[in-house]
């Protein structure tokens, strides 16, 4: 029989399929092969294509010139722009501001059909560092509430260009969905006095039937109430809210279970297209002790429709230790 499963921060229920459970080719994956490289902004030698660079691994040669090995600029078509101020006001019911922010794409190598799957440990390492140092810089705006880094791989998980980047936008206020996930860590926090992430860390370490990757620093698993089949959460092990506390012991531990967890995905489903969000916590939360930064990968193998438009469920297909147990039957080579 199906099982209903509640998640405990957020109080969302999902439908996860035991009675007939799909395999690999039985899921439409729409082919991700890259085809622009001719007119791609993001390679080597366009660098005049793109807004000048505003944090940069350069290998050699002049700004915004070929010889970078990473690129962090500002979006040439931003969904928020830096310049300005807020002017909150209201109109009618409804409440109004200018549309201030930052919006930022890492590029994450200058090769056009290489992906974050395929960078190697060091190049993982850098693409983190770019993270955590953006978000350090632009915690220094007072207008800033919260800082909000994702990854949208292929055209169906949102990406408008093929190169491989991820994206920043620093944001006003503090999104909703983000404001419900730390008032659930709180209300679990304030009855049990224990961080939920925590619990989670301790449940997978003790069941160790969903995780697909583990050292001392990091563990990377199948959340026991996935929202989507192949669903992988990343979490350090060692309690911290906010991404900009990383330490320099870490840091290659989350590089390495990011790209491990996003290699297992490629090669296990034939390369689908997914999303990666960034969990942390608001710029004026840094020492939380409810909560627990992480990172949520989420393959695009099934459509949200009406039923979960219309209930908040999630209906998962693939039970997380049986999509655990698939993913860690991929060999991976050392890079």
């Amino acid at each position: 029989m199906n099982e209903l499963r509640r998640e405990p921060v957020t109080g969302c229920w999902i439908i996860t399929y035991l009675d007939r459970i799909p395999e690999v080719k039985d899921f439409k994956i729409e082919s991700n092969e890259k085809k622009g490289e001719a007119t791609c902004p993001f390679c080597w030698g366009r660098e005049d294509q793109t807004p000048p660079e505003i944090l940069v691994h350069r290998k050699y040669g002049p700004p915004n010139s070929p010889g970078w090995s990473l690129r962090a600029v500002s979006n040439k078509f931003p969904a928020l722009r830096i310049e300005g101020e807020l002017n909150k006001e209201g109109v009618g019911v409804f409440d109004m501001m200018n549309g201030i922010g930052a919006h930022e794409v890492i590029i994450e190598a200058p090769e056009h059909k290489r992906d974050a799957a395929d960078l190697t440990y060091a190049e993982a390492e850098q693409v983190i560092w770019a993270y955590v140092s953006r978000s350090i810089d632009l915690r220094r705006d007072k207008r800033f509430k919260y800082i909000l880094i994702f990854k949208n791989y292929g055209k169906i998980a949102g990406a408008s260009l093929e190169h491989g980047h991820s994206q920043l936008i620093a944001l006003p206020i503090v999104p909703k969905r983000v404001q419900e996930e730390l008032e659930g860590a709180a209300t679990y926090y304030n009855y049990k006095e224990r961080c939920v992430f925590c619990d989670m860390i301790r449940e997978e370490r003790d069941e160790k039937e969903r995780i697909v990757y583990e050292d001392e620093k990091v563990i990377a698993f199948c959340p026991y109430v996935s929202r989507f089949p192949y669903e992988v959460w990343i979490m350090p092990k060692k309690h911290a809210s906010d991404l900009t506390g990383l330490d320099r012991d870490t840091v290659p531990s989350v590089a390495r279970a990011l790209r491990d967890s996003l290699l297992r995905i490629k090669k296990y489903l034939g390369d689908p297209a997914y999303n990666f969000i960034v969990h942390t916590s608001p710029i004026n939360g840094r020492e939380r002790e409810d909560y627990h930064w992480h990172i949520e990968i989420m393959p695009k193998l099934v459509k949200v429709a009406g039923f979960e438009w219309g209930s908040g469920f999630y209906i998962n297909p693939v039970p997380p230790d049986i999509a655990a147990k698939n993913l860690l039957s991929v060999k991976l080579e050392e890079k």
